[in-house]
């Protein structure tokens, strides 16, 4: 769940610290509405997902601005110094997509979740999960392909 908010907060390891943090206290404050129509992991991702959404609500209205996208930096300074720049050409792309297509990608590939379980996180429905996968798989294609070139 961790990885997942670091992507999504752009590598900005402290927010997902935090996120990560309140999408736990939330999953521990309301476990007993857990009805078990869905896996757990795929509960708590929802929660996680909800608990981005509303920062990144809440930090749009309050300041008039978008969160910074911080791809390009250096990953994780606690990382290991040989594996900070291992994947970093994958993360810029990455960072590159919009927020759906970025959300669906990680939910998919990197979080091994299914299309059913990406529908229930992110509640679209799974025909939009699907168009989100193949677009965002076509963009990463494009964008990993030009640098490449370079």
């Amino acid at each position: 769940m961790r990885r997942f908010l670091c992507v999504l907060c752009g590598g900005d390891s402290f927010r997902a610290d935090d996120l990560a943090q309140e999408a736990m206290l939330k999953a521990y404050m309301s476990f007993g509405k857990f009805e078990g129509r869905a896996k757990f992991s795929t509960w708590l991702f929802r929660i996680a997902y909800n608990c981005f959404y509303d920062y990144k609500s809440r930090v749009g209205r309050a300041e008039g601005e978008e969160l910074t996208q911080v791809y390009e930096k250096t990953p994780d300074e606690k990382a290991d110094p040989a594996a900070r720049f291992e994947n970093q050409e994958l993360y810029m792309a990455i960072g590159g997509l919009s927020e759906t297509e970025r959300t669906v990608i990680l939910l998919f590939y990197m979080e091994d979740k299914s299309i059913k379980d990406i529908e229930a996180i992110t509640g679209m429905p799974s025909g939009t999960v699907r168009s989100h996968l193949s677009r965002g798989r076509q963009h990463l294609k494009a964008f990993l392909e030009k640098l490449s070139a370079h």
